[in-house]
């Protein structure tokens, strides 16, 4: 019996924890602390190019200027920034 009673607690903390977080979220929605989806943010994926099947080019956008980053298993490697371009 003791074993039951001790599931049954882990359960009402399990739950009260994710409720507690729930209420948190929701929080940070309405406060304007948790920034909506698709809001424009500072950074935004441009393009992403497959070179193989483990690596990938990305185009990044960072505060209107763009620059290129290599993803690999062995890390990322920023190769540089773009030129900027005028309007």
């Amino acid at each position: 019996m003791n074993g039951v009673l001790d599931w049954v607690q882990a359960l009402g903390a399990l739950a009260a924890v994710l409720g507690l977080a729930v209420l948190l979220a929701r929080f940070a929605r309405r406060t304007g602390l948790a920034r909506q989806h698709g809001a424009p943010g500072r950074m935004a994926v441009q393009s992403v190019l497959a070179l193989d099947a483990r690596r990938r080019l990305l185009m990044l956008r960072i505060d209107g200027r763009d620059c290129v980053v290599m993803t690999a298993p062995g890390g990322d490697t920023m190769l540089g920034w773009l030129p900027e371009t005028q309007p």
